[in-house]
C-alpha cells in the first residue's frame, strides 16, 4: 500500500468541505440576511456563556474592527446582548438571547435535516460507518 500524500489528501478534503458547505448553504435557505461569518458568530456567541468580541475576533479570524460591525449587527437584530464588566467597565461580554437561541436551534435543524436525508438516499451502511469515523477525524483536526 502507497503512502499518502498529505499535501494530496488536504486539497481533496479542502474540497469536499467546502462543496458540501456550498450545497447546504445553496439547499438549506435559513436567513439570507446573515453572512457566513455572522452565522458562524452567532453560533460561537451561543457556546460560550460570555465571550470578550476580541476572543470572538480571534476565533473567526477577522479584524476586532470587523468583529465589531458584525455584533454590532447581530446586537441590532436582537440576536445577541451586550454586557459590561462589573470589575472593568471598559471590557463587554456578548452573550445569545433567547431569539438568538432559536434562530440557532432553527438552523441547525435545518442543516441536520438536510445532511441525514442525503446520507440516507446516497450512502450505504459500509460508507456510513465510515462518515462516523471521518467525522471524529475533522472534528479532531480542528481541536
Amino acid at each position: 500500500m502507497s503512502k499518502i500524500n498529505d499535501n494530496e489528501l488536504a486539497s481533496r478534503l479542502r474540497e469536499s468541505i467546502s462543496r458540501i458547505l456550498k450545497v447546504m448553504k445553496r439547499e438549506v435557505k435559513h436567513d439570507e440576511q446573515l453572512s457566513l461569518t455572522e452565522r458562524s458568530a452567532v453560533s460561537l456567541i451561543s457556546r460560550s456563556p460570555q465571550i470578550l468580541p476580541s476572543e470572538l475576533a480571534r476565533i473567526e479570524q477577522v479584524s476586532y474592527q470587523a468583529m465589531s460591525q458584525i455584533i454590532n449587527k447581530l446586537f441590532n437584530l436582537g440576536l445577541i446582548q451586550k454586557t459590561f464588566s462589573e470589575t472593568d467597565k471598559r471590557k463587554v461580554f456578548i452573550s445569545v438571547t433567547p431569539k438568538g437561541q432559536e434562530f440557532i436551534k432553527l438552523k441547525r435543524n435545518k442543516t441536520s435535516e438536510w445532511l441525514a436525508k442525503s446520507i440516507s438516499e446516497k450512502c450505504t451502511e459500509k460508507e456510513k460507518t465510515t462518515l462516523a469515523l471521518a467525522a471524529e477525524i475533522i472534528a479532531k483536526l480542528v481541536e
